[in-house]
Protein backbone atom coordinates (compact mmCIF):
# COMPACT_ATOMS: atom_id res chain seq x y z
CA UNK A 1 0.00 0.00 0.00
CA UNK A 2 1.34 3.65 -0.61
CA UNK A 3 1.54 6.05 2.20
CA UNK A 4 -0.75 8.26 2.73
CA UNK A 5 -0.94 11.57 0.63
CA UNK A 6 1.60 9.73 -1.99
CA UNK A 7 0.48 8.53 -5.65
CA UNK A 8 0.32 4.66 -6.24
CA UNK A 9 3.17 3.03 -7.41
CA UNK A 10 1.82 2.78 -10.90
CA UNK A 11 0.55 6.29 -11.02
CA UNK A 12 4.10 7.31 -9.71
CA UNK A 13 6.21 5.29 -12.27
CA UNK A 14 4.02 6.49 -15.53
CA UNK A 15 4.50 10.17 -14.35
CA UNK A 16 8.18 9.73 -14.21
CA UNK A 17 8.28 8.55 -17.23
CA UNK A 18 6.15 11.67 -18.75
CA UNK A 19 8.25 13.93 -17.09
CA UNK A 20 11.33 12.14 -18.32
CA UNK A 21 9.54 12.33 -21.88
CA UNK A 22 8.97 15.96 -21.93
CA UNK A 23 12.34 16.69 -21.09
CA UNK A 24 13.50 13.80 -23.63
CA UNK A 25 15.73 16.45 -25.84
CA UNK A 26 17.69 17.80 -22.76
CA UNK A 27 18.26 14.76 -21.50
CA UNK A 28 19.68 13.72 -24.79
CA UNK A 29 22.30 16.43 -24.30
CA UNK A 30 23.43 15.20 -21.01
CA UNK A 31 23.72 11.69 -22.54
CA UNK A 32 25.62 13.41 -25.11
CA UNK A 33 28.33 15.20 -22.92
CA UNK A 34 28.61 11.64 -20.55
CA UNK A 35 29.12 9.65 -23.33
CA UNK A 36 31.52 12.23 -25.17
CA UNK A 37 33.56 12.24 -21.96
CA UNK A 38 33.79 8.38 -22.21
CA UNK A 39 34.79 8.02 -25.46
CA UNK A 40 37.26 11.54 -25.27
CA UNK A 41 38.87 9.56 -22.88
CA UNK A 42 40.08 6.04 -24.98
CA UNK A 43 42.20 9.35 -27.17
CA UNK A 44 42.79 12.74 -25.49
CA UNK A 45 45.38 10.84 -22.75
CA UNK A 46 47.11 9.20 -25.41
CA UNK A 47 48.47 12.59 -27.02
CA UNK A 48 49.65 13.27 -23.93
CA UNK A 49 51.36 10.65 -22.63
CA UNK A 50 54.97 11.77 -23.56
CA UNK A 51 55.08 14.53 -22.02
CA UNK A 52 53.49 13.16 -18.61
CA UNK A 53 56.10 10.14 -19.32
CA UNK A 54 59.23 12.37 -19.11
CA UNK A 55 57.44 14.86 -16.27
CA UNK A 56 56.68 11.72 -13.77
CA UNK A 57 59.48 10.33 -15.40
CA UNK A 58 58.51 6.43 -16.20
CA UNK A 59 59.44 4.08 -18.19
CA UNK A 60 58.22 2.92 -21.86
CA UNK A 61 57.61 -0.04 -20.29
CA UNK A 62 55.54 1.77 -17.99
CA UNK A 63 53.80 4.04 -20.57
CA UNK A 64 51.68 1.03 -21.64
CA UNK A 65 49.94 1.11 -18.61
CA UNK A 66 48.58 4.16 -18.86
CA UNK A 67 46.50 3.22 -21.34
CA UNK A 68 45.64 -0.35 -20.72
CA UNK A 69 44.71 0.03 -16.93
CA UNK A 70 41.38 2.34 -18.08
CA UNK A 71 41.17 -0.37 -20.64
CA UNK A 72 40.80 -3.46 -18.16
CA UNK A 73 38.87 -1.84 -15.91
CA UNK A 74 36.34 -0.83 -18.48
CA UNK A 75 36.14 -3.78 -20.19
CA UNK A 76 35.75 -5.79 -18.15
CA UNK A 77 33.41 -4.40 -15.62
CA UNK A 78 30.72 -3.65 -18.95
CA UNK A 79 28.34 -6.20 -18.20
CA UNK A 80 28.42 -5.64 -14.36
CA UNK A 81 27.73 -2.05 -14.77
CA UNK A 82 24.72 -2.61 -16.97
CA UNK A 83 23.34 -5.22 -14.54
CA UNK A 84 24.00 -2.55 -11.59
CA UNK A 85 21.80 0.17 -13.11
CA UNK A 86 18.88 -2.41 -13.92
CA UNK A 87 19.00 -3.53 -10.57
CA UNK A 88 19.91 -0.49 -8.98
CA UNK A 89 17.95 2.60 -11.40
CA UNK A 90 20.01 4.12 -14.15
CA UNK A 91 19.90 7.80 -13.23
CA UNK A 92 21.49 6.51 -9.96
CA UNK A 93 24.44 4.80 -11.35
CA UNK A 94 25.41 7.47 -14.32
CA UNK A 95 25.21 10.47 -11.43
CA UNK A 96 27.18 7.63 -9.47
CA UNK A 97 29.21 7.20 -12.46
CA UNK A 98 29.95 11.05 -13.58
CA UNK A 99 31.16 11.86 -9.93
CA UNK A 100 33.03 9.01 -9.67
CA UNK A 101 34.95 9.38 -12.93
CA UNK A 102 35.36 13.48 -12.19
CA UNK A 103 37.18 12.40 -8.92
CA UNK A 104 39.32 9.75 -10.61
CA UNK A 105 40.16 12.27 -13.23
CA UNK A 106 40.65 14.97 -10.93
CA UNK A 107 43.73 12.44 -8.72
CA UNK A 108 45.04 11.53 -12.25
CA UNK A 109 45.66 15.38 -13.15
CA UNK A 110 47.38 15.76 -9.82
CA UNK A 111 49.56 12.53 -10.11
CA UNK A 112 52.82 12.81 -8.49
CA UNK A 113 54.23 9.70 -9.82
CA UNK A 114 53.46 6.65 -12.29
CA UNK A 115 51.38 4.41 -9.49
CA UNK A 116 49.05 7.47 -8.74
CA UNK A 117 48.56 8.31 -12.18
CA UNK A 118 47.78 4.21 -13.05
CA UNK A 119 45.58 3.56 -10.15
CA UNK A 120 43.46 6.58 -11.14
CA UNK A 121 43.28 5.53 -14.81
CA UNK A 122 42.03 2.26 -13.17
CA UNK A 123 39.01 3.94 -11.56
CA UNK A 124 38.53 5.58 -14.23
CA UNK A 125 37.59 2.51 -16.00
CA UNK A 126 35.90 1.23 -13.51
CA UNK A 127 33.46 4.34 -13.08
CA UNK A 128 33.27 4.63 -16.86
CA UNK A 129 31.89 0.86 -17.20
CA UNK A 130 28.99 1.93 -14.64
CA UNK A 131 28.76 5.17 -17.11
CA UNK A 132 28.72 3.61 -20.29
CA UNK A 133 25.76 1.20 -20.02
CA UNK A 134 23.59 3.44 -18.30
CA UNK A 135 23.78 6.65 -21.02
CA UNK A 136 22.75 4.03 -23.75
CA UNK A 137 19.69 2.31 -21.82
CA UNK A 138 18.30 5.80 -20.88
CA UNK A 139 18.49 6.67 -24.22
CA UNK A 140 16.77 3.75 -25.23
CA UNK A 141 14.25 3.69 -22.63
CA UNK A 142 13.75 7.38 -23.49
CA UNK A 143 13.11 7.90 -26.87
CA UNK A 144 10.98 5.16 -28.06
CA UNK A 145 8.77 7.15 -30.79
CA UNK A 146 10.25 5.45 -34.43
CA UNK A 147 11.01 8.40 -35.80
CA UNK A 148 12.58 10.56 -32.43
CA UNK A 149 14.80 7.14 -31.84
CA UNK A 150 15.61 7.73 -35.33
CA UNK A 151 16.90 10.80 -34.82
CA UNK A 152 18.13 10.65 -31.06
CA UNK A 153 20.57 7.64 -31.97
CA UNK A 154 22.02 9.45 -35.39
CA UNK A 155 23.11 11.97 -32.40
CA UNK A 156 24.64 9.79 -30.21
CA UNK A 157 25.77 7.84 -32.64
CA UNK A 158 27.34 10.84 -34.75
CA UNK A 159 29.13 11.60 -30.99
CA UNK A 160 30.39 7.97 -30.65
CA UNK A 161 31.48 7.65 -33.79
CA UNK A 162 33.52 10.53 -33.43
CA UNK A 163 34.71 11.14 -29.89
CA UNK A 164 38.00 9.28 -30.77
CA UNK A 165 39.43 12.17 -33.27
CA UNK A 166 37.97 14.67 -31.21
CA UNK A 167 40.25 13.43 -28.20
CA UNK A 168 42.99 13.60 -30.35
CA UNK A 169 42.20 16.87 -31.73
CA UNK A 170 41.54 18.27 -27.45
CA UNK A 171 44.80 16.40 -26.57
CA UNK A 172 46.83 17.85 -28.57
CA UNK A 173 45.62 21.44 -27.96
CA UNK A 174 45.46 20.82 -24.21
CA UNK A 175 49.24 19.22 -24.50
CA UNK A 176 50.38 22.20 -26.76
CA UNK A 177 48.93 25.11 -24.75
CA UNK A 178 48.06 24.18 -21.40
CA UNK A 179 49.40 21.11 -19.59
CA UNK A 180 49.22 17.23 -20.33
CA UNK A 181 47.35 17.14 -16.67
CA UNK A 182 44.63 19.01 -18.18
CA UNK A 183 43.64 15.89 -21.01
CA UNK A 184 42.43 14.41 -17.40
CA UNK A 185 41.38 17.78 -15.57
CA UNK A 186 38.57 18.83 -18.87
CA UNK A 187 36.70 15.48 -17.57
CA UNK A 188 35.59 17.19 -14.36
CA UNK A 189 33.70 20.10 -17.15
CA UNK A 190 32.08 17.84 -18.61
CA UNK A 191 31.00 15.62 -15.99
CA UNK A 192 30.01 18.59 -14.02
CA UNK A 193 27.77 19.80 -16.63
CA UNK A 194 26.34 16.30 -17.45
CA UNK A 195 25.60 15.44 -13.06
CA UNK A 196 23.55 18.78 -12.80
CA UNK A 197 21.90 18.03 -16.11
CA UNK A 198 21.09 14.70 -14.91
CA UNK A 199 19.88 15.91 -11.34
CA UNK A 200 17.69 18.63 -12.74
CA UNK A 201 16.15 16.89 -16.32
CA UNK A 202 16.01 13.23 -15.01
CA UNK A 203 14.00 11.55 -13.01
CA UNK A 204 14.41 8.62 -10.40
CA UNK A 205 13.46 5.47 -12.71
CA UNK A 206 12.43 2.17 -10.95
CA UNK A 207 14.33 -0.88 -10.81
CA UNK A 208 13.93 -2.38 -13.90
CA UNK A 209 15.04 -5.69 -12.81
CA UNK A 210 14.51 -7.31 -9.25
CA UNK A 211 16.33 -10.71 -10.06
CA UNK A 212 18.58 -11.42 -7.61
CA UNK A 213 22.55 -11.02 -9.31
CA UNK A 214 23.76 -13.69 -11.21
CA UNK A 215 27.13 -14.51 -9.00
CA UNK A 216 28.93 -17.13 -11.11
CA UNK A 217 28.26 -15.55 -14.03
CA UNK A 218 29.50 -12.60 -13.09
CA UNK A 219 32.89 -14.02 -11.82
CA UNK A 220 32.99 -16.09 -15.10
CA UNK A 221 32.59 -13.24 -17.34
CA UNK A 222 34.79 -10.31 -15.82
CA UNK A 223 37.37 -12.57 -15.30
CA UNK A 224 37.02 -13.75 -18.82
CA UNK A 225 36.95 -9.88 -20.07
CA UNK A 226 40.22 -9.21 -18.15
CA UNK A 227 41.98 -11.99 -19.47
CA UNK A 228 41.13 -11.41 -22.95
CA UNK A 229 41.74 -7.47 -22.68
CA UNK A 230 45.11 -7.89 -21.25
CA UNK A 231 46.15 -10.40 -23.15
CA UNK A 232 46.01 -9.09 -26.04
CA UNK A 233 47.59 -5.75 -24.35
CA UNK A 234 50.50 -8.18 -23.24
CA UNK A 235 50.71 -8.94 -26.93
CA UNK A 236 51.03 -5.70 -28.28
CA UNK A 237 53.67 -5.22 -25.84
CA UNK A 238 55.76 -8.39 -26.10
CA UNK A 239 54.80 -11.47 -28.99
CA UNK A 240 51.90 -13.23 -29.86
CA UNK A 241 54.02 -16.23 -28.76
CA UNK A 242 54.55 -15.25 -25.38
CA UNK A 243 53.40 -17.31 -22.90
CA UNK A 244 52.16 -15.22 -20.50
CA UNK A 245 49.97 -14.37 -24.07
CA UNK A 246 48.97 -17.11 -24.96
CA UNK A 247 47.96 -18.44 -21.19
CA UNK A 248 45.58 -15.35 -20.75
CA UNK A 249 43.74 -15.31 -24.06
CA UNK A 250 43.04 -19.14 -24.05
CA UNK A 251 42.09 -18.88 -20.20
CA UNK A 252 39.86 -15.95 -21.16
CA UNK A 253 38.43 -17.68 -24.50
CA UNK A 254 37.46 -20.68 -21.82
CA UNK A 255 36.11 -18.92 -18.99
CA UNK A 256 33.64 -16.81 -21.84
CA UNK A 257 32.80 -20.54 -23.42
CA UNK A 258 31.83 -21.68 -20.00
CA UNK A 259 30.06 -18.49 -19.49
CA UNK A 260 27.87 -18.73 -22.47
CA UNK A 261 26.81 -22.06 -21.21
CA UNK A 262 26.45 -21.31 -18.19
CA UNK A 263 23.52 -18.22 -19.09
CA UNK A 264 21.62 -20.74 -20.94
CA UNK A 265 20.86 -22.44 -18.05
CA UNK A 266 21.05 -20.41 -14.90
CA UNK A 267 16.99 -19.10 -14.51
CA UNK A 268 18.12 -15.62 -14.08
CA UNK A 269 21.36 -15.39 -16.35
CA UNK A 270 23.40 -11.83 -16.23
CA UNK A 271 23.53 -12.20 -19.85
CA UNK A 272 20.24 -13.28 -21.51
CA UNK A 273 20.63 -15.39 -24.47
CA UNK A 274 17.20 -13.48 -25.83
CA UNK A 275 19.54 -10.54 -26.00
CA UNK A 276 22.40 -11.83 -28.29
CA UNK A 277 20.01 -14.41 -30.51
CA UNK A 278 17.95 -11.67 -32.20
CA UNK A 279 19.82 -11.34 -35.72
CA UNK A 280 19.26 -7.75 -35.68
CA UNK A 281 20.88 -7.47 -32.52
CA UNK A 282 23.43 -9.91 -32.86
CA UNK A 283 24.19 -8.49 -36.35
CA UNK A 284 25.14 -5.02 -34.67
CA UNK A 285 26.83 -6.84 -32.18
CA UNK A 286 29.32 -8.51 -34.99
CA UNK A 287 29.45 -5.25 -36.71
CA UNK A 288 30.65 -3.54 -33.80
CA UNK A 289 33.30 -6.04 -33.10
CA UNK A 290 34.56 -6.31 -36.46
CA UNK A 291 34.26 -2.36 -37.01
CA UNK A 292 36.39 -1.50 -33.80
CA UNK A 293 38.95 -3.52 -34.46
CA UNK A 294 39.68 -1.60 -37.95
CA UNK A 295 38.64 1.67 -36.92
CA UNK A 296 41.76 1.59 -34.09
CA UNK A 297 44.06 0.93 -36.94
CA UNK A 298 42.34 4.67 -38.51
CA UNK A 299 43.12 6.70 -35.32
CA UNK A 300 46.31 4.79 -34.45
CA UNK A 301 48.38 4.46 -37.82
CA UNK A 302 47.57 7.35 -39.17
CA UNK A 303 48.16 9.55 -36.37
CA UNK A 304 51.44 7.92 -36.79
CA UNK A 305 51.76 8.80 -40.29
CA UNK A 306 50.64 12.31 -40.36
CA UNK A 307 52.96 13.17 -36.96
CA UNK A 308 55.94 11.09 -37.83
CA UNK A 309 55.96 10.67 -41.90
CA UNK A 310 54.29 14.01 -42.39
CA UNK A 311 55.59 15.76 -39.86
CA UNK A 312 52.31 17.15 -38.20
CA UNK A 313 52.14 18.48 -34.92
CA UNK A 314 49.51 17.06 -32.10
CA UNK A 315 47.28 20.36 -33.24
CA UNK A 316 47.43 20.07 -37.08
CA UNK A 317 47.12 16.17 -36.92
CA UNK A 318 43.84 16.53 -35.01
CA UNK A 319 42.70 19.52 -37.60
CA UNK A 320 43.06 16.85 -40.21
CA UNK A 321 40.49 14.57 -38.76
CA UNK A 322 37.94 17.46 -38.48
CA UNK A 323 36.60 16.53 -42.25
CA UNK A 324 36.77 12.62 -41.28
CA UNK A 325 34.15 14.03 -38.19
CA UNK A 326 32.08 15.88 -40.62
CA UNK A 327 31.33 12.88 -42.93
CA UNK A 328 30.63 10.75 -40.44
CA UNK A 329 28.35 13.46 -38.14
CA UNK A 330 26.00 14.03 -41.63
CA UNK A 331 26.22 10.31 -42.69
CA UNK A 332 24.91 9.84 -39.45
CA UNK A 333 22.04 11.76 -39.51
CA UNK A 334 20.74 10.65 -43.10
CA UNK A 335 21.39 6.93 -42.31
CA UNK A 336 19.71 7.00 -39.14
CA UNK A 337 16.69 9.15 -40.02
CA UNK A 338 16.16 8.50 -43.71
CA UNK A 339 18.22 5.63 -45.13
CA UNK A 340 17.96 3.07 -42.11
CA UNK A 341 14.20 3.48 -41.23
CA UNK A 342 13.41 2.73 -45.25
CA UNK A 343 15.83 0.05 -45.97
CA UNK A 344 16.85 -1.49 -42.35
CA UNK A 345 20.80 -2.29 -41.50
CA UNK A 346 21.52 -5.51 -43.83
CA UNK A 347 21.48 -2.93 -46.73
CA UNK A 348 23.50 0.09 -45.34
CA UNK A 349 25.51 -1.46 -42.50
CA UNK A 350 27.29 -3.92 -45.20
CA UNK A 351 27.94 -0.44 -47.51
CA UNK A 352 29.27 1.65 -45.46
CA UNK A 353 31.94 -1.10 -44.03
CA UNK A 354 32.92 -1.70 -47.03
CA UNK A 355 33.13 1.88 -48.01
CA UNK A 356 35.47 1.71 -44.94
CA UNK A 357 37.56 -1.22 -46.67
CA UNK A 358 37.49 1.06 -49.81
CA UNK A 359 39.29 3.98 -48.03
CA UNK A 360 41.88 2.17 -46.31
CA UNK A 361 43.15 -0.04 -49.13
CA UNK A 362 43.57 3.40 -51.12
CA UNK A 363 44.90 4.86 -47.50
CA UNK A 364 47.40 2.23 -47.93
CA UNK A 365 49.21 4.05 -51.33
CA UNK A 366 50.56 6.79 -49.41
CA UNK A 367 54.26 7.34 -49.60
CA UNK A 368 57.11 8.99 -47.82
CA UNK A 369 56.26 12.83 -49.80
CA UNK A 370 52.43 12.10 -50.60
CA UNK A 371 50.21 15.46 -49.65
CA UNK A 372 47.71 15.48 -47.40
CA UNK A 373 45.11 17.37 -49.89
CA UNK A 374 45.50 14.83 -52.71
CA UNK A 375 46.46 11.71 -50.84
CA UNK A 376 45.02 11.67 -47.55
CA UNK A 377 41.69 13.81 -47.41
CA UNK A 378 39.69 12.55 -49.95
CA UNK A 379 40.04 8.98 -48.11
CA UNK A 380 39.27 10.21 -44.62
CA UNK A 381 36.06 11.84 -45.97
CA UNK A 382 35.00 8.51 -47.56
CA UNK A 383 36.02 6.65 -44.12
CA UNK A 384 33.77 9.98 -42.28
CA UNK A 385 31.15 8.49 -44.82
CA UNK A 386 31.68 5.00 -44.02
CA UNK A 387 31.73 4.92 -40.51
CA UNK A 388 28.03 7.35 -40.58
CA UNK A 389 26.64 4.16 -42.60
CA UNK A 390 27.94 1.20 -40.28
CA UNK A 391 28.69 2.77 -36.68
CA UNK A 392 26.22 4.96 -35.92
CA UNK A 393 23.02 2.67 -37.30
CA UNK A 394 24.32 -0.24 -35.31
CA UNK A 395 24.21 1.92 -32.02
CA UNK A 396 20.32 1.72 -32.75
CA UNK A 397 20.36 -1.71 -34.34
CA UNK A 398 22.30 -2.81 -31.42
CA UNK A 399 19.43 -1.77 -28.82
CA UNK A 400 16.54 -2.60 -30.87
CA UNK A 401 13.38 -4.44 -29.00
CA UNK A 402 15.35 -4.56 -25.44
CA UNK A 403 12.64 -4.90 -22.95
CA UNK A 404 13.29 -1.75 -20.16
CA UNK A 405 14.97 -4.64 -17.34
CA UNK A 406 17.11 -5.89 -20.71
CA UNK A 407 18.31 -1.98 -21.64
CA UNK A 408 21.53 -1.98 -19.52
CA UNK A 409 22.86 -5.34 -19.86
CA UNK A 410 21.99 -4.90 -23.79
CA UNK A 411 23.68 -1.65 -24.00
CA UNK A 412 27.02 -2.88 -21.69
CA UNK A 413 27.17 -5.67 -24.38
CA UNK A 414 26.87 -3.46 -27.50
CA UNK A 415 29.95 -1.62 -25.52
CA UNK A 416 31.58 -4.39 -24.30
CA UNK A 417 31.85 -5.55 -28.17
CA UNK A 418 33.05 -2.50 -29.37
CA UNK A 419 35.75 -2.10 -26.49
CA UNK A 420 37.16 -6.11 -26.92
CA UNK A 421 37.10 -4.80 -30.45
CA UNK A 422 39.42 -2.08 -29.93
CA UNK A 423 41.30 -4.22 -27.76
CA UNK A 424 41.98 -7.26 -30.25
CA UNK A 425 42.45 -4.55 -33.16
CA UNK A 426 45.16 -2.58 -31.49
CA UNK A 427 47.10 -5.33 -30.76
CA UNK A 428 46.55 -7.00 -33.71
CA UNK A 429 47.98 -4.46 -36.41
CA UNK A 430 50.08 -3.43 -33.84
CA UNK A 431 51.96 -6.49 -34.19
CA UNK A 432 51.47 -6.91 -37.66
CA UNK A 433 52.77 -3.68 -38.19
CA UNK A 434 55.96 -4.34 -36.36
CA UNK A 435 56.21 -7.64 -38.09
CA UNK A 436 56.40 -5.53 -41.69
CA UNK A 437 58.58 -2.73 -39.76
CA UNK A 438 61.12 -5.59 -39.29
CA UNK A 439 61.04 -7.35 -42.65
CA UNK A 440 61.59 -4.62 -44.31
CA UNK A 441 64.19 -3.97 -42.80
CA UNK A 442 66.01 -7.50 -43.83
CA UNK A 443 68.99 -7.17 -46.10
CA UNK A 444 69.10 -3.11 -45.92
CA UNK A 445 71.60 -0.86 -44.16
CA UNK A 446 69.91 0.67 -41.00
CA UNK A 447 70.61 4.28 -42.25
CA UNK A 448 67.84 7.53 -40.92
CA UNK A 449 66.22 6.99 -44.76
CA UNK A 450 65.66 3.52 -44.78
CA UNK A 451 64.13 3.73 -40.82
CA UNK A 452 61.75 6.27 -42.08
CA UNK A 453 60.59 3.81 -44.97
CA UNK A 454 60.28 1.18 -42.83
CA UNK A 455 57.78 3.00 -40.64
CA UNK A 456 55.85 3.96 -43.60
CA UNK A 457 55.76 0.36 -44.52
CA UNK A 458 54.27 -0.64 -41.38
CA UNK A 459 51.79 2.09 -41.50
CA UNK A 460 50.65 1.32 -44.69
CA UNK A 461 50.57 -2.67 -44.09
CA UNK A 462 48.14 -1.94 -40.69
CA UNK A 463 46.06 -0.19 -43.15
CA UNK A 464 45.71 -2.87 -45.59
CA UNK A 465 45.05 -5.41 -42.62
CA UNK A 466 42.64 -2.89 -41.27
CA UNK A 467 40.69 -3.05 -44.85
CA UNK A 468 40.22 -6.72 -44.70
CA UNK A 469 39.05 -6.31 -41.32
CA UNK A 470 36.18 -4.25 -42.84
CA UNK A 471 35.87 -6.90 -45.56
CA UNK A 472 35.45 -9.06 -42.96
CA UNK A 473 32.78 -7.36 -41.41
CA UNK A 474 31.05 -6.17 -44.12
CA UNK A 475 30.19 -10.53 -44.61
CA UNK A 476 29.60 -11.02 -41.37
CA UNK A 477 27.01 -8.17 -41.31
CA UNK A 478 25.46 -9.06 -44.48
CA UNK A 479 24.89 -12.81 -43.75
CA UNK A 480 23.65 -12.04 -40.05
CA UNK A 481 21.80 -8.94 -39.93
CA UNK A 482 17.75 -9.96 -41.30
CA UNK A 483 15.93 -8.29 -44.29
CA UNK A 484 13.51 -5.50 -43.50
CA UNK A 485 13.23 -1.78 -42.69
CA UNK A 486 13.19 -0.58 -39.01
CA UNK A 487 9.36 -0.82 -39.11
CA UNK A 488 9.23 -4.73 -39.56
CA UNK A 489 12.28 -5.57 -37.14
CA UNK A 490 10.68 -3.44 -34.64
CA UNK A 491 7.68 -5.24 -34.41
CA UNK A 492 4.93 -4.63 -32.03
CA UNK A 493 5.99 -2.92 -28.49
CA UNK A 494 7.80 -5.75 -26.36
CA UNK A 495 5.13 -7.18 -24.04
CA UNK A 496 4.08 -10.07 -22.71
CA UNK A 497 1.30 -12.45 -24.35
CA UNK A 498 -1.30 -14.85 -22.40
CA UNK A 499 0.76 -17.53 -22.86
CA UNK A 500 3.81 -15.89 -21.65
CA UNK A 501 6.07 -14.86 -24.88
CA UNK A 502 7.22 -12.07 -25.41
CA UNK A 503 7.34 -10.73 -28.78
CA UNK A 504 10.62 -8.03 -29.65
CA UNK A 505 11.46 -7.68 -33.20
CA UNK A 506 11.04 -10.54 -35.64
CA UNK A 507 11.67 -13.19 -32.72
CA UNK A 508 9.51 -14.67 -29.77
CA UNK A 509 11.20 -15.07 -26.75
CA UNK A 510 9.81 -16.62 -23.48
CA UNK A 511 9.30 -14.63 -20.80
CA UNK A 512 8.51 -15.41 -16.99
CA UNK A 513 5.05 -14.11 -15.79
CA UNK A 514 4.11 -13.71 -12.20
CA UNK A 515 3.23 -16.62 -10.53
Amino acid sequence: MSPPGSLPRDVAETADKAANHARRWWILAVLGVAQLMVILDNTVVNIALPTAQHALAFSNADRQWVVTAYALAFGSLLLLGGRIGDIFGRKRTLIIGLTGFAVASAIGGASVNFAMLVTARTVQGAFGALLAPSVLALLTTTFTDFRERAKAFAIYGGIAGAGGALGLLLGGILTSYASWRWTLYINLVFAAFATVGAVAWLKNDKAADRDPLDIRGLLLVTSGLFCLVYGFSHAETTAWSNPFTIGFLVFGVILLGVFALLETRVRHPLLPPRIVRNRTRGGSLLAMLFASMGLFGVFLFLTYYLQETLRFSPVKTGFAFLPMIAGLVTMAQVSNRVLLPRFGPKVIVPTGLLMNAAALYLLHGVGLHSSYVSHVLPYLVLLGLGFGLSLAPSFSTGTLGLRPHDAGVGSATLNTAQQVGGSVGTALLNTLAAGAATAYLVGRATTPATLQAAALHSYTTAFLWSALIFVVAAVVAGLVLPIGNMRALSGPAPGPSADGTVTVGTTTEQAALPG
